[in-house]
């Protein structure tokens, strides 16, 4: 297998979670490197009090996804990484894979704005998303019954104003597959994921 880095990006909302497990089916040898995951434990394991302390740990836990990255490509492993990646990320995970000798597939994720938002919100204020993403503050163990008092949910105008400014769909190393995730049903993922099988195999 060529060593290689999965970018599974573009808008948020767009079922990358989803797809990473498919192709976790097909590739079971890839390393999943998640920012989110590192992030929630890093929120559980300090807490924060304001957002200055939130975004410090936010920093921490993109210190710590390039370390957790680099020590995968040292290693020889092939990774898989979901989040919507822009250009803040781009030069680092180039960098990287020049570095390490890596072909980098960006699968990248779009759909229409407006059903995208309404799947974001769904998520958010479903109890099994991590309630750090939705408030200001928050300590382990805390628990909001009605989230839609969350003070950070994320309005249409600042999903559209992320969404159209960041570069989310834009985004794209190495070899490109796009994918419009609009309506789920339409999408072959056997297809799709023949396709990097193809990309990874020597």
């Amino acid at each position: 297998m060529k060593k290689t880095i999965v970018l599974l990006a573009g808008y948020p909302a767009t079922g990358k979670s989803y797809l990473c497990h498919k192709i976790l089916e097909k590739l079971p040898d890839f390393v999943v490197v998640s920012q989110d995951e590192m992030k929630e434990k890093l929120f559980d394991q300090y807490g924060f009090d304001n957002m200055e302390e939130k975004v410090q740990i936010e920093n921490k836990s993109w210190t710590m996804y390039y370390e957790t990255m680099e020590k995968c490509l040292k290693a020889g492993e092939s990774i898989i990484s979901d989040y919507p990646f822009s250009d803040k990320q781009k030069g680092r995970i180039a960098a990287l894979a020049e570095t390490y000798d890596y072909q980098v597939v960006t699968f990248r994720l779009i759909g229409d704005l407006d059903v995208l938002y309404e799947r974001s919100r769904k998520r958010d204020l479903d109890p099994g998303r991590h309630l750090s993403h939705l408030v200001s503050r928050y300590h382990k163990g805390d628990v909001l019954e009605d989230r839609t008092k969350a003070d950070c949910l994320v309005t249409y105008d600042i999903f559209m104003d992320r969404c159209k400014n960041r570069g989310y769909g834009t985004f794209e190393l190495g070899h490109l597959i796009e994918i419009d995730v609009t309506d789920y049903e339409a999408i072959d993922y056997p297809k799709i994921i023949q396709e990097l099988c193809g990309l990874v195999e020597e």
